[in-house]
């Protein structure tokens, strides 16, 4: 499912139309990505939990020349689904 094939199914689901579907996604996007870069985590609860992860810089080998190269530690955003998700899967 892509995002326009969601959009259309919130819209339908909750009776909107399809822009205001699209500005309900939007806002919980951003809400979910500026709690992240704040450091918190953010839990719906039977559905799962979104959160930061630290990554460790690495060492790593270009494929095209064996070469080694580093990787820099980052950030990455981790999901944990919920008990009830992985239940219904």
């Amino acid at each position: 499912m892509n995002k326009a094939e969601l959009i259309a199914k919130i819209a339908d689901d909750a009776g909107i139309t399809k822009t205001q579907a699209n500005d309900t996604l939007d806002s919980f996007v951003e809400a979910v990505t500026k709690t992240l870069k704040g450091g918190g985590k953010v839990t719906l609860v039977g559905f799962g939990t979104f959160s930061v992860s630290k990554r460790a810089a690495r060492n790593g080998r270009n494929p095209q020349t064996g070469a080694v190269i580093k990787i820099k530690a980052k950030k990455v955003a981790k999901f944990k689904a919920g008990k009830e998700l992985s239940a219904k899967l």
